[in-house]
């Protein structure tokens, strides 16, 4: 499962609480395109903002309406015991695989971060994805972390940020595998730069539009990993103006204002104080929108 396409969704919510059937509608979605793997609960699915209970009926919806698709549940939080208490849950419900990042108010060391992935693969019966997210968690991994964390029993893949051109990629993952075993896998995060990371020699695409679109997501996969780099690369400049929205907002806000404008959940659907776009920024995604033709299909 750690290969093609991971749509992640949008956790649709409230200060109330989570929108189930808002969530259920994105669900479905990617479950009648066949993307290769789901990913619930990661900085998209706004996992750091959910409480345990709100998590496990999250990752059980997931796994309800996935139709056999794998399942990635992310289980990121600040101590090494919620992160534990989240791993089960997650196997208990039937999860196919979870998702963890080196989440922290402290800045973590090293030995830190190893003893989190040592402690939480040893109670997992289930693989695990490692998720390196600078931009987020304010850690940055080094290529010996990396090797030392992959030969853990249960890592199947690591999850790395985009590298904007091929050259740079393309050294980057040569780079990270020279440490790692071959049997784990490589997937670029990053979705303006995912065209990129697939054709330098990524094999999965953690995706934030594959949530929303994952069939122009899966063509661009499809073609990367086919050997095809000039039409991946040609479908991801084709949607140059959204990944420029995506780097100046944020790609959380604009999935959700796209998800919003487009009926498949309700306005506020971010926790607060996080926001959707609103004037002139949600005017300019909604002509980018118009201009790309990308209307949300029923399904």
């Amino acid at each position: 499962m750690f290969t093609g396409l991971s749509a992640f969704p949008l956790t649709p919510m409230n200060e109330n609480g989570i929108d189930e059937m808002a969530l259920i509608r994105l669900l479905k979605r990617l479950a009648s395109a066949k993307v290769d793997s789901i990913g619930v609960l990661g900085s998209t699915g706004s996992y750091v903002y959910l409480n345990r209970e709100e998590r496990l009926r999250v990752t059980q919806l997931a796994i309800e309406y996935a139709e056999g698709i794998p399942i990635m549940i992310g289980i990121s939080a600040l101590r090494t015991r919620d992160v534990l208490q989240f791993a089960e849950d997650a196997q208990k419900v039937g999860a196919n695989a979870v998702l963890l990042a080196p989440v922290s108010y402290q800045q973590l060391t090293d030995d830190e971060v190893y003893s989190l992935y040592e402690t939480v693969t040893k109670s997992l019966s289930i693989p695990l994805c490692v998720y390196d997210n600078p931009g987020t968690t304010h850690f940055w991994f080094s290529d010996h972390l990396h090797g030392r964390i992959a030969r853990l029993p249960k890592v199947h893949s690591i999850k790395i940020p985009g590298v904007p051109d091929l050259v740079s990629a393309k050294q980057r993952v040569e780079q990270l595998r020279a440490h790692i075993p071959k049997d784990v896998t490589i997937g670029t995060s990053g979705d303006p730069f995912a065209a990129v990371g697939l054709n330098a020699g990524c094999e999965a695409w953690y995706s934030v539009l594959g949530g929303l679109y994952p069939d122009i997501c899966i063509s661009i996969t499809r073609a990367a990993l086919g050997g095809h780099s000039i039409n991946a690369e040609s479908q991801s400049a084709f949607l140059a103006p959204l990944w420029q929205m995506f780097q100046r907002y944020g790609s959380l806000r604009v999935v959700a204002t796209i998800a919003e404008m487009q009926g498949l959940i309700k306005n506020p659907s971010l926790p607060l104080p996080l926001k959707s776009l609103d004037g002139v920024a949600r005017q300019e995604l909604g002509n980018i929108l118009a201009d790309l033709q990308l209307e949300i299909p029923l399904r």
